[in-house]
Order: structure tokens, then sequence, then C-alpha cells
């Protein structure tokens, strides 16, 4: 694999904050429709206005992610996609010069190898994990291994964590911190901009002294309207089960899946710059 420029998710966040905006991450799975299907999806979304990419790798046991995005990875996976699919597809979307990450369960990266998947990242060029199922306290070979090659460690928090497991998460994290707006899996439940601000005030005040972590969240947004009341609070409204249903609604007729979902990236790609 050669090695990609890796330009890290801080970037983009420093850059939308010199903008006076929060910054649109985007999410789709690797693999859906195809691999290649899922490499046009994604760029695509970089095309409309997506600031930092999130690649999810399909797995069979997805306890966060709610029927959409499982229905898209269970396509993925009948499609027979393979965790290096998933690597080559961060290859081809990073070489974009968008901040790329992963999003998995821990299960395929400990399968695959934890300090061979964090090499094998860094050489296409992606920017990091976001690990949805690892805490912290119960990751240290991931840490070593992130560290090692420079990658940024995306660890989540949620309306039931503790101080002291907000405290502990932020300390870890490099990049940004992922706060899940609600208790429950993705696009099922939608919340408010105005009941996730306390946990992003929460999460900003127990963030090391000078570390200036951005926050992202995620709370079912699907609407430019509800991206800029959130961007209102927040440094990163993130977006995926909204993105997976355009593909999936389009499922017989690729070019308008791609025009789907390009259209609903830009509305929201104004909206967090109205916000």
């Amino acid at each position: 694999m050669t090695r990609t420029t890796t330009v890290t998710a801080s970037t983009a966040f420093e850059r939308a904050r010199a903008e006076g905006r929060a910054a649109l991450v985007g999410y789709l799975p690797a693999g859906y429709p195809d691999v290649a299907g899922g490499i046009d999806a994604l760029k695509a979304l970089v095309d409309s206005g997506c600031d930092v990419i999130e690649i999810g790798l399909p797995y069979s046991d997805p306890v966060m992610d709610g029927p959409t995005i499982q229905a898209a990875a269970q396509a993925a996976l009948e499609g027979g996609v393979r965790t290096t699919d998933v690597l080559r597809t961060v290859e081809a979307v990073a070489a974009t010069g968008t901040p790329t990450l992963v999003m998995t369960y821990w299960n395929p990266v400990e399968r695959y190898g934890v300090p061979r998947f964090a090499a094998d990242l860094a050489s296409a060029g992606g920017a990091g994990l976001i690990t949805p199922d690892l805490t912290p306290d119960s990751a240290p070979e991931w840490i070593a291994a992130a560290d090692e090659h420079g990658l940024d460690k995306v660890f989540l928090v949620a309306p039931s964590s503790t101080d002291e497991r907000i405290a502990m998460t932020t300390a870890a994290c490099r990049g940004f911190v992922y706060a899940t707006g609600i208790m429950g899996v993705t696009g099922t439940t939608q919340t408010t901009a105005a009941a996730v601000a306390p946990l992003v005030a929460r999460t900003r005040a127990l963030s090391p002294e000078g570390s200036d972590l951005p926050v992202g969240v995620g709370v079912g947004v699907s609407t430019g309207d509800q991206a800029a009341d959130l961007a209102e609070h927040v440094d990163g409204v993130i977006v995926g089960s909204a993105f997976v249903r355009r593909l999936l609604d389009h499922a017989d007729d690729r070019p308008a899946g791609l025009r789907a979902l390009g259209a609903l990236a830009e509305e929201l790609a104004a909206g967090v710059r109205r916000g």
C-alpha cells in the first residue's frame, strides 16, 4: 500500500473554527453498494462540503448502529467486503486531502492485529480511529499503536458518563471527542441541540486544560436547519444515518443516489455555516 500524506481531524476543526463555524463530519460504511460504489459515495460527500469523513468498517454485531446503517453494512458484508477493502477505501478518500477516519467496533481490529492495523491505516493516509465499544482504560495496546503512528484516537462520551469518565476519556482523545447526543442506537431517536448542550458544556469543562479538544456530536441530524441549530453548540456536526438512507432509497439507481447524497451534504454544509 502506497503511503498517503495524512491530514488529521484537528486540521479540519481548526480551519472551521477560523471560519467561525462548526465542521461537518460525514459517515458512510465502506463497501456499500460495493467497494467502488462506496468510494464514489464518500467522494461525493467530500465534493459537497464534508470537512471530515468517517468510514464505517462493516461488522456483524454493530451494537451502536440502528437499522439504517445495519442494512447497508450487512449488504456490504454479504458482498464480501473485508478489512483490506476498508483500508483501500480509506486510501482513496484520504487522497482527496480530507481527514479520513475509520469508525469500527474493536473485534475486527483485534483480529487483524492492532499494530498491523495501525501501521496499515497510517500507510493508507487514515487520520485515526473512532472506537464506539472501546474505552480508554481498556485500550492500552491501541493507544500505544496510535501514538507510534500519530493517529487520532476518538473515544465516546454519553449523557450517562460521569465527570470522572468524561475527564479520563477526553484526556485520552486526540483529534476530537465524540459526544453521543442520545442514549440508544443511531438513526432511531432524535434529540435537540438544546438538549445535548449540557453534555457538550460538561465535556469542554472536563477536557484537559489548554487542550482545546473539539467536540463532535451526532443527534439524528438530517436537515440543514437541524445542522444550524446544533452548530451553535458544538465543534462538529456528525451525520451518518441520513446519508446512508439516501443511498438505500436509490439502491436501483446509483447516479440518483449520488445526486441525492450530494444535495443533502450541500444542505448540511450550508447549515453548519449558518449556525
